[in-house]
């Protein structure tokens, strides 16, 4: 039985006839089972005013809003990828850091947006899979051998971090993740004999694709943003998924979600997993762009801001990582013409925007709409 899906027998007709069937019954073509299904996709697109009261877009405002949204969409993309060609070597690093550390914000919007898992070890999964390639790429494994390599090695682990989340939730939880994150990372500043310690490992190699060499800033970017659309369309599809009206389910209300049929172990589990598989994945490429590994990144202060980014950006809205990464990324490097008062000036925009939108950058139109359908 699929999240959607009520129990059978909730929408049956009393027995007495078609008369009693149309009076009592629903209207033809609103059912609950097709509003249910509405919601789950609204929810797992970040779409909360289709909900709003009194707002009852038609199917043709939808058609035209989905649209307008997917060209959007594209020509962001595309302008995107064309700006590093404006850009110097450094500003077309930081391009590519957005795209790896959006790999990440994205599988941790999964764990915690979407399925309700709060997280605090997104950076521990990251540290691993960058140490699993820094060490395969220096022992001349190819790359693509080593990439689903590393997400298969963080889903394991993903899946062996479920079972704290079988017992605890919401902010012990977060404990519990926080706690392997810092295990994690007291292994590889101290095991220097598999790490390298705070030495590190260094003159990691980048891939080549059919026989071309991605050394260089620009192909290594498009690289990277290729897989970082590739991860984010399959994210997508996750969310369109039953899957994916399965973890907002989970979200939700667990119990409910049980009692329409849906293993929330099961699901507790693949959340965590598909999320830490996300990290492992962008612990490679940010392996292959640095091209030397050491454990401060993987501090569980990375965490903490991959959080921030899900938060400030809209906590189980799909674009709400994009937003977010940007703040945790970008504005940073935007702010430092202030030298000593950028840091000051990055914390004291991060709480205002906490006190003003809590519920994220994307709620802006939502609280706008809810404005007008309060006149």
């Amino acid at each position: 039985m699929s999240a959607a899906e009520p129990p059978q027998g909730a929408n049956s007709a009393p027995a007495g006839g078609s008369a009693a069937r149309e009076s009592d019954g629903p209207p033809r073509g609103r059912t609950p089972e097709r509003g249910a299904r509405r919601s789950f996709d609204a929810q797992a697109w970040g779409d909360h005013t289709s909900t709003l009261p009194g707002t009852v877009p038609t199917s043709g405002a939808r058609r035209a809003t989905g649209m307008a949204t997917k060209l959007v969409v594209v020509a962001v993309v595309v302008a995107f990828a064309l700006l590093p060609l404006l850009l110097k070597s450094y500003g077309t690093y930081l391009c590519t850091l957005f795209c790896v550390t959006l790999m990440a914000t994205y599988g941790l919007n999964l764990t915690v947006g979407y399925a309700g898992q709060m997280s605090l070890g997104q950076a521990a999964f990251y540290g691993i899979g960058a140490y699993i390639a820094a060490i395969s790429l220096k022992a001349g494994v190819p790359f693509f051998v080593v990439l689903p390599l590393a997400a298969l090695a963080c889903f394991a682990l993903g899946l062996a971090l479920g079972f704290p989340a079988l017992r605890v939730q919401h902010h012990y939880l977060a404990f519990a993740t926080l706690g392997f994150n810092i295990l994690v990372y007291l292994v590889m500043r101290n095991e220097e004999k598999i790490t390298g310690g705070t030495f590190g490992i260094s003159g990691v190699p980048r891939p080549s694709l059919f026989g071309h060499s991605l050394d260089g800033v620009l192909p290594f970017f498009w690289f990277t943003l290729f897989f970082t659309l590739l991860l984010i369309a399959l994210l997508g599809w996750l969310l369109r998924s039953p899957w994916g009206r399965a973890f907002a389910a989970l979200r939700d209300n667990p119990i409910r979600a049980e009692s329409l049929g849906i293993n929330i172990t099961a699901y507790t589990f693949l959340a965590l997993a598909i999320g830490a598989a996300c990290a492992g994945v962008a612990g490679v490429f940010f392996a292959a762009l640095v091209q030397f590994v050491e454990p401060a990144p993987f501090h569980f202060s990375a965490s903490l801001m991959m959080l921030l980014a899900i938060i400030v950006g809209g906590s189980g809205r799909f674009f709400g990582p994009v937003i977010g990464t940007v703040i945790i990324v970008l504005l940073p490097e935007w702010l430092r013409f202030m030298q000593n008062w950028y840091l000051a000036v990055f914390g004291f925009a991060v709480v205002a925007l906490m006190i003003w939108l809590p519920g994220g950058i994307l709620s802006i139109p939502e609280r706008f709409a809810r404005e007008r359908s309060a006149k």
